[in-house]
């Protein structure tokens, strides 16, 4: 009796029970392996994207910070007499389209030397209207070290697997840029 090589695979496999061919099959595992990966290689996109606007809008309002404190610096807005919805207009001209003016905060302060400023987070309340109450505009005089806090509410949208970057209730972080500097001895 003469046997065909051929023949000896599809022997063997037959007389395999059912389970140990399912058990060695490998020709759907790379589809099986990304649908296992895919969910948490998307929420960390998702993450990096989330962590990604928040730095460009913490920059953008670095940006916008850096360029109204000249008005105080300078003395500009101290011998206009501006008063804090003035200057609060002033610095949302500058805001970038997708930053709403509602969502500014600004405090300004003087303090005595540069060791006594205060440059951490303030802690803000409101009314029963939702308006901030505890801001000050002091923008002082020739030569008065003035810290000014332009701060911003931020809209964060819920994060995957419950990554989450608001610091404030409802969502919301809020963008703080510092700036604390001598005035100018303007006349």
């Amino acid at each position: 009796m003469t046997m065909l090589y051929d023949d000896m695979p599809v022997r063997r496999q037959l007389s395999r029970p059912a389970w140990a061919t399912i058990v060695h099959e490998t020709r759907g595992s790379p589809a099986i392996e990304f649908a296992i990966v895919a969910p948490m290689l998307i929420a960390l996109l998702l993450a990096i994207t989330q962590i990604a606007l928040f730095f460009f809008a913490q920059q953008n309002l670095e940006t916008v910070a850096e360029n109204s404190v000249r008005k105080l610096m300078t003395g500009n807005a101290q011998q206009t007499n501006m008063t804090q919805a003035q200057f609060k207009n002033a610095v949302c001209a500058d805001l970038p389209r997708f930053m709403k003016c509602a969502n500014l905060m600004i405090d300004v302060r003087t303090a005595n030397s540069f060791s006594d400023a205060n440059t951490g987070a303030p802690t803000i309340t409101y009314d029963s209207t939702g308006k901030p109450t505890n801001l000050q505009f002091a923008p002082g005089g020739a030569g008065s070290i003035v810290i000014v806090k332009t701060m911003y509410v931020w809209d964060v949208a819920d994060g995957p697997l419950g990554f989450d970057i608001s610091n404030m209730s409802n969502n919301k972080r809020l963008l703080i840029a510092t700036s604390v500097f001598k005035t100018e001895q303007y006349a």
